[in-house]
């Protein structure tokens, strides 16, 4: 499949309707705390994405038990769990280090290989390993993985120095059965965490979530499994806005509740996007044109790293000068040559832009960009380094003259639910080609 590449000629306004599922970054760590209970757990609402099938293979070489069936994933702990995630799953995604925690409650020891997922900057391992080390794991960073080692971990007050997802989640994923209470200072307060926790809490864990991003949680000492309706991914209902968008035409989005979406649906308005939202679904549309906009990146409740790709494409459609600034990962803007190539007028900067200092003001990270507006793009061939890349590449290709030629479309299938399809049924002209 890696080797696909999609033929896309560009086909005037995009209109209809798409429903988004579960999203993908929520699905995979459902899959992982299913882990942790004496008994199946259910998921509903599941996307069919390449990273289903990465989490569900991984987990069934531990042996626990994984059936997918459409919409729905059912997970059970077989009768013997194997320590050691397989080598083989070196650098496909994020998910091995968040199963240190439950390989440590269950086996009481663990190896996972490096992580990977997206080139998109240092996501660094370390705060992970700290909260491991806090709990009472002894815990080895090696060239090829992470080996660690504990009879029972112990609850511990942990302080992020900075509210990374990933982190909040090991921490949760460790806590539930730990020995006493853990505090989490600084907790990521996304809503894919929340959800996570509220999924633990199904399953009989005790957690609190409190204010100024703290979450408490007391081990208990088993879980049940629980089964679970995944909330519609706010990422790609945002992608499939700005489709709508970015092609003068109108698509509309259901299964993504409005309370993910509060400020991405604020940032467009400003830009001149007229909103209808019910219960059910939202939609956008601008008959009078957008206008340049300036928008910093930011965790939750803030606009989303990942909301930004497809924003970069949509700026250069806009009247004016725009400006991002990415304060989230410092090499998000991996996929900006691409992006040129195709048209669109991007400089970047190493200067924060558009927004108050960040972290990387400092640094000689490009994480800040300047995009004219309204660009004539053209039709290219591009290859894609990452998911979100990929959905932005597909945007610029839908408004772009000519023919564009996209490789490595791989990760966009990895990440967004039906991709082909869902575009085919917009409207959009795409040929596969091997």
């Amino acid at each position: 499949m890696s080797d696909e590449v999609w033929l896309i000629e560009p086909s005037g306004p995009l209109r209809g309707d798409v429903e988004v599922r579960g999203s993908k970054n929520a699905v995979s760590k459902h899959m992982v705390a299913a882990m942790l209970g004496s008994g199946p757990s259910t998921l509903h609402n599941a996307p069919e994405v390449g990273e289903v099938g990465i989490t569900a293979a991984m987990l069934e070489a531990l042996g626990i038990e994984v059936a997918i069936n459409q919409r729905e994933i059912t997970l059970e702990r077989g009768p013997e769990i194997r320590p050691r995630v397989p080598a083989a799953f070196t650098g496909l995604n994020r998910i091995p280090i968040l199963m240190l925690g439950p390989l440590l409650h269950l086996a009481g020891e663990a190896f996972v290989p490096l992580v990977g997922g997206d080139p998109i900057g240092r996501r660094p391992v370390n705060f992970h390993v700290e909260a491991l080390r806090a709990m009472g794991a002894e815990v080895e960073v090696g060239d090829d993985g992470i080996t660690a080692k504990a009879t029972r971990l112990r609850g511990a007050r942990i302080e992020l120095p900075y509210p990374s997802v990933g982190a909040t989640e090991t921490i949760l994923l460790s806590a539930v059965l730990a020995e006493g209470k853990t505090v989490i200072k600084g907790a990521a307060t996304e809503p894919e965490v929340v959800e996570l926790a509220l999924f633990l809490q199904r399953m009989g864990a005790r957690i609190e979530l409190s204010p100024d991003r703290r979450i408490v949680i007391e081990g208990v000492d088993r879980l049940r499994g629980a089964s679970t309706w995944l909330a519609g991914d706010r990422i790609e209902a945002f992608s499939y806005l700005v489709a709508g968008l970015i092609t003068g035409g109108e698509v509309r989005v259901h299964g993504c509740p409005q309370d993910r979406l509060v400020t991405a649906i604020t940032t467009l308005a400003r830009m001149g996007a007229q909103f209808d939202i019910t219960d059910d679904w939202l939609t956008a549309s601008a008959p009078n044109g957008l206008r340049a906009a300036a928008v910093q990146t930011d965790t939750h409740p803030g606009f989303m790293t990942d909301w930004q790709t497809p924003l970069m494409v949509l700026f250069t459609q806009a009247e004016g000068m725009s400006v991002l600034h990415e304060t989230v990962f410092e090499n998000r803007l991996v996929y900006v040559p691409a992006l040129q190539k195709m048209g669109c007028e991007i400089e970047i900067f190493d200067v924060c832009l558009g927004g108050p200092a960040c972290r990387y003001h400092d640094t000689n990270a490009k994480h800040s960009a300047v995009v004219r507006g309204v660009s004539q793009l053209r039709g290219a061939d591009v290859t894609l380094p990452d998911i979100r890349a990929g959905f932005s590449a597909v945007l610029a290709a839908a408004v772009a003259e000519g023919t564009s030629t996209l490789r490595g479309v791989n990760h966009i299938e990895r990440g967004y639910h039906r991709v082909f399809d869902q575009f085919t049924s917009l409207g959009l002209k795409i040929n596969r080609e091997a």
